[in-house]
């Protein structure tokens, strides 16, 4: 892939699942890659597997929704690595219910880590992209912002993931600057294989493909929008969803 060598890539939550495998892709071409999640055992276990393998790695353990711990992350890479090239706004989670059983926390919490971590994030790393003339921002997130029973967090989170794409577009297409948004299906992790088969039957019943993606496919997709021949794509949501984008519910 073409210019990825040598730069500085920052990922969210790239302590295991779809983080980690697009950490893993990103460094195998040359990319320096700072490992972040809220576990310090992860990032941990997580650098040292990939050192082991050859690959140059730091770990930031930060609360993404703390914007002093963001702000310390970011200067802690670009100390270490002299910038920050790329961010992946991947980390993510869910509290799922039906309308009437959610509280207050359940919301703050989705929108929290879901958006605000990708604000602040966006907003740390930023000012090092436009000094130097460039970068690529990618943020995670769902086919569910198009709506989903019993994902009223999540799926609002989600959408305004979308919105704050398409203006920080905007905002920086000038400056040299591209942001991207992901919007994954149903993906294989440990969260579907503890799911009762029930549930996943009905799940893979609206696949049009009757199947689920796998960490490698959201991975390729986001080193298609961070290589330099995707220079002039900004400001869209690209589905990874084996088509389950084609209708609601």
């Amino acid at each position: 892939m073409a210019g990825l060598q040598g730069k500085v890539a920052l990922i969210t939550g790239s302590a295991s699942g779809m983080g980690k495998k697009t950490a893993q892709r990103l460094a195998e071409r040359g990319v320096k890659v700072v490992i972040n999640d809220i576990v310090p055992e992860k990032v941990e276990q997580t650098v040292q597997e990939f050192r082991s393998q050859g690959f140059e790695v730091m770990g930031k353990v930060a609360d993404i929704c703390n914007a002093s711990a963001v702000a310390e992350m970011v200067k802690g890479a670009v100390e270490r690595f002299g910038s920050v090239d790329i961010l992946v706004n991947n980390a993510g989670m869910e509290k799922a219910g039906a309308l009437r059983n959610l509280s207050e926390k359940d919301w703050d919490v989705t929108v929290s880590v879901n958006l605000k971590g990708a604000f602040l994030c966006s907003q740390a790393v930023h000012g090092y992209m436009v000094e130097k003339g460039g970068g690529r921002i990618i943020n995670i997130a769902s086919r569910a912002w198009l709506g989903g029973a019993g994902q009223a967090p999540y799926a609002s989170a989600k959408a305004g993931l979308v919105g704050l794409t398409r203006t920080l577009a905007l905002e920086l297409g000038r400056k040299g600057v591209t942001v991207n948004c992901i919007a994954p299906g149903l993906i294989h992790t440990p969260m579907w294989d503890e799911l009762p088969e029930k549930n996943r039957s009905a799940f893979l019943a609206k696949q049009p493909t009757g199947k689920i993606g796998e960490d490698d496919d959201i991975a390729n997709a986001i080193l298609f929008f961070v290589d330099d021949d995707a220079s002039f794509i900004t400001g869209q949501v690209f589905y990874v969803c084996g088509g389950r984008s084609l209708f609601a519910g």
